[in-house]
């Protein structure tokens, strides 16, 4: 991949509302050639997505979010794709990873409550003929996510008290 196209991601991740034209302007570049270059990274699946990053704790709507670690047996001439890709399909689930170290799989999910996080790993995950064992672990608060600072913190404004 050229550093044309780099500079593009980069500002896209950055902000996926710029248009062609502004993005051009940053690069002094054609908005032509951009365009071209944005269409020919979606169609190669390279852009796969244009998303908004949401603080939901700033939202009245609960939700949970869980990361769960997931030990399972390889299978024989594919590995851990079709553990993954069944692992995937549930709507519940936003991210898997094959990780490297003490576990094989991580997967995050979401549900409106523990209840129903617990019951997706009860019933569907653990289920699953592959996987040994699992281990959750709901997330609190989130600070920072894809770069993204959520809450800023005032420094402290206390006097300093000497004795």
């Amino acid at each position: 991949m050229n550093e044309f196209k780099l500079s593009i991601l980069d500002l896209l991740k950055e902000d996926a509302r710029l248009t062609a034209a502004t993005i051009a302007t940053m690069l002094g570049a054609t908005e032509e050639d951009v365009s071209a270059a944005i269409a020919e990274m979606e169609q190669d699946h390279v852009i796969v997505k244009y998303a908004t990053v949401v603080n939901w704790s700033k939202v009245d709507e609960e939700k949970v979010t869980a990361l769960i670690e997931v030990n399972c047996t390889p299978e024989r001439g594919r590995g851990f794709e079709n553990i993954a890709e069944r692992i995937y399909l549930y709507p519940e689930v936003k991210s898997v990873y094959l990780m490297s170290g003490a576990f094989d799989l991580l997967v995050e999910i979401e549900g409106k409550n523990l209840k129903e996080v617990a019951s997706f790993v009860s019933n569907k995950l653990s289920t699953i003929e592959s996987v040994i064992s699992t281990k959750t672990f709901f997330i609190l608060k989130k600070y920072k996510q894809d770069g993204i600072i959520f809450e800023q913190f005032e420094d402290d404004h206390r006097l300093l008290v000497s004795p």
